[in-house]
C-alpha cells in the first residue's frame, strides 16, 4: 500500500492539469480593439454587442451587463420590485451572494433544503416555505445542473411569485432544451475568475421582459432611462456598469464556450464511469430533463460505507496532496455564516444541506478540460485514498 502524500508519500501527480483561464490572441486582439477605440467604459459599443450576443445564446431578448454576478442579483431583485420585509426563498447550498443580495435590498431570505441527487432546491420544500410575505424564489443551478424548473415555475405561477434564476454556475446549460436563465423572469450569470466564462469579474442579467430589462438597466446605470438625457435620473440607481475591456474578453469567451462544453461533457462521462467502478465515490447525477450541463463543478459524494470515519474535508485534503487541484467543499450551509446573526432570515429544516457538507465535494471545471490521458491520474488518486482509509481516518 502506498503512503498517502498527505503523510509524506509520493503524490500521484506532480504536473498541472489544464490551466484556467483559457485565452489566446482572440482576447488580446479584442482588448486592443477597445484600447484603440478610445471608448473604454460602460458605453463602449462592445458592451451592447456582448449583451445582445450572450442573451441570444441563452434564449433571451434582453441582456443587462454589470460589474459582477452579485450586483446582478441585487439589480434583479430591485427590478422585480422586491421591498424591505418581503420574503425570498433561497437554497442553503450556494455562494453566499444568493442570500446576501436579498439582505442588501432589505428583504428576508428564507432557506429551504436541497434534494439529494443534484443538490438543487427541493420544490416540495419551496411550497412549504411560502407565506403571505413571499414574493420571489431564487433557484440556483448548482454546479451547472439545472434546478427543477418545471416544478419551481408551477409553484411560482400558483402563488404569483417572481423567479430569478441564479445561473452563476450554468453558462450554456439547458433544461428540456431551453437555456437556463431565460426560463424565469430574470436570470443572473457571473463572470468571476473561476467561472466557465470569465473576464476576471463581471455579470449579466437576461430576460424576455422588456419592462424588467429597462428597470434593471436603470438600477445599474445611475437611475437613467434609455433614451433619456444624460443628467436625467428618474429612479434611484448606481453605477454597476461593465467595461468595454471586459465585454471584449467575454465575447471571445462566449465563442469558445460550445467547444469547451463538449470537452467537459466528454471527460465528465469518462471520469464518472471510472469513478463509479471504484465504489469509493458517487459520481454526479443528471436529471434526464437536463439537456446540457454547465459542469462548472464536478460534484462527488463519498460512499460512506467504503470510507468509514472519513469526511469530505478529510478526502479533499488527501486528494489535493496527491496533486489533484481544484478540490473544495462547503464547510457548512451558508446560513451558518455569522452575518445572518445580524439580519432577519428564516430557515426550514435542512438535513440534506447538512449532509451535503459532510459528504460532498467538487473539483472545478478546468480538470474536465484536461487531456483524456490525464484523467486516470484522478482515478488512481481516489483509489490510493480508498486503500488508506484507516490512516486517513486517524487524523480525526
Amino acid at each position: 500500500m502506498s503512503k498517502l502524500a498527505l503523510f509524506g508519500g509520493a503524490p500521484i501527480r506532480q504536473k498541472p492539469f489544464a490551466r484556467w483561464p483559457v485565452f489566446d490572441d482572440t482576447e488580446r486582439r479584442a482588448v486592443l480593439d477597445v484600447l484603440e477605440s478610445g471608448v473604454w467604459g460602460g458605453y463602449s459599443p462592445t458592451v451592447s454587442q456582448f449583451e445582445q450576443a450572450f442573451a441570444a445564446r441563452h434564449g433571451a431578448r434582453f441582456g443587462v451587463s454589470a460589474a459582477n454576478g452579485t450586483v446582478t442579483l441585487e439589480a434583479a431583485l430591485l427590478a422585480a420590485g422586491i421591498q424591505p420585509g418581503d420574503e425570498v426563498i433561497v437554497p442553503p447550498i450556494t455562494f453566499i451572494a444568493t442570500a446576501t443580495a436579498v439582505l442588501r435590498v432589505g428583504a428576508v431570505p428564507v432557506f429551504v433544503d436541497i434534494e439529494s441527487a443534484a443538490y438543487n432546491m427541493e420544490p416540495r420544500r419551496v411550497s412549504e416555505a411560502i407565506t403571505p410575505a413571499t414574493r420571489a424564489i431564487i433557484p440556483v443551478h448548482f454546479g451547472g445542473h439545472a434546478a427543477d424548473m418545471d416544478a419551481i415555475l408551477e409553484i411560482a405561477r400558483q402563488h404569483n411569485l417572481v423567479v430569478i434564476e441564479d445561473a452563476a454556475h450554468a453558462h450554456g446549460a439547458s433544461w428540456k432544451n431551453r437555456p437556463v436563465g431565460s426560463l424565469g423572469d430574470l436570470g443572473s450569470f457571473s463572470f468571476q475568475q473561476s467561472k466557465n466564462m470569465t473576464a476576471g469579474e463581471g455579470g449579466i442579467l437576461i430576460t424576455n421582459d422588456e419592462d424588467l430589462a429597462a428597470k434593471a438597466r436603470a438600477v445599474t446605470n445611475q437611475g437613467r432611462r434609455q433614451g433619456g438625457a444624460w443628467y436625467e435620473h428618474p429612479t434611484l440607481g448606481t453605477n454597476y456598469r461593465l467595461t468595454g475591456w471586459q465585454a471584449a474578453v467575454l465575447l471571445a469567451q462566449l465563442a469558445r464556450l460550445p467547444e469547451q462544453m463538449k470537452i467537459r461533457s466528454h471527460n465528465a462521462a469518462l471520469l464518472s464511469n471510472a469513478l463509479a467502478r471504484t465504489g469509493i465515490l458517487v459520481p454526479p447525477a443528471m436529471d434526464s430533463r437536463v439537456t446540457a450541463h454547465g459542469l462548472y463543478l464536478y460534484m462527488l459524494r463519498l460512499n460512506t460505507s467504503a470510507l468509514p470515519g472519513i469526511s469530505a474535508e478529510h478526502f479533499v485534503k488527501a486528494l489535493t496532496a496527491e496533486g489533484i487541484p481544484g478540490a473544495s467543499m462547503y464547510p457548512h450551509p451558508i446560513y451558518v455564516n455569522k452575518v445572518f446573526e445580524s439580519f432577519p432570515h428564516k430557515r426550514l429544516a435542512c438535513p440534506e444541506a447538512e449532509r451535503f457538507c459532510r459528504e460532498c465535494f467538487w473539483v472545478s471545471h478546468e480538470i474536465l478540460l484536461a487531456e483524456e490521458n490525464d484523467l486516470p491520474d484522478f482515478v488512481r488518486a481516489v483509489e490510493k485514498i480508498g486503500d488508506s482509509v484507516s490512516a486517513l481516518a486517524s487524523i480525526g
